[in-house]
């Protein structure tokens, strides 16, 4: 049966941690233990509602609001939290400061914490081994390869997340932003940004 071969093709595609995940939610769903329409649902969610447009309102108010960006930056944890920001893989946070001197890029070495309640998933890309070794050992070029181009004179500081910490980049706020609200301030605000591999969108691009 043709088309049965060709879902077995396009399994073999997926990469070994994809292709269980596929073959699990295919023996739960025979066995009416889950609804995939659900699951959509809640990828979906995590993915554009969820996050990062939580974190992304984080940005925007520790922007506009210099008392909240202080508490941000002294515990992160409880100044997410009063968002109602908080939640699986993100108890304990840690905001990191973009400046012109300094530009921060988060990353996990031993496996993939992220802060799911405040970014939403992690991208594929953020758990790749590759990425996971150039950050540490060439962030300059990890940033060249996102077309993140910094002069010489930044400083590039990378943060190793943890099942204990994680991390969320506070990039720098573009020039002619002034006068948005924090809403269209979030519209600035990228996931790629608030991991480190990006920079906050000019208002005209957004």
């Amino acid at each position: 049966m043709p088309h049965d071969h060709d879902d077995h093709h396009h399994d073999n595609e997926l990469d070994p941690m994809a292709a269980r995940v596929r073959a699990l939610e295919t023996i739960l769903t025979e066995k009416g233990l889950i609804d995939p329409q659900a699951i959509d649902v809640i990828v979906d969610t995590y993915e554009t509602k969820v996050g990062p447009r939580n974190g992304a309102k984080v940005v925007a108010k520790a922007w506009s609001d210099p008392e909240y960006a202080d508490w941000l930056k002294r515990d992160a944890t409880a100044a997410i939290e009063s968002l109602s920001y908080t939640g699986r893989q993100g108890e304990h946070m840690q905001a990191v400061f973009n400046t012109p001197d300094t530009h921060n890029l988060v990353v996990c070495t031993l496996c993939s914490c992220y802060p799911w309640s405040v970014l939403g998933l992690p991208p594929v890309w953020y758990k790749s081994p590759p990425y996971r070794s150039k950050a540490v050992i060439d962030p300059r070029g990890v940033l060249v390869e996102f077309d993140v181009i910094l002069p010489e004179t930044t400083r590039i500081r990378v943060w190793d997340s943890t099942a204990e910490l994680r991390y969320l980049v506070v990039p720098m706020r573009p020039e002619g932003s002034e006068g948005l609200s924090e809403e269209q301030l979030a519209r600035l605000v990228t996931r790629d940004s608030m991991i480190g591999t990006g920079l906050a969108l000019a208002p005209e691009a957004a």
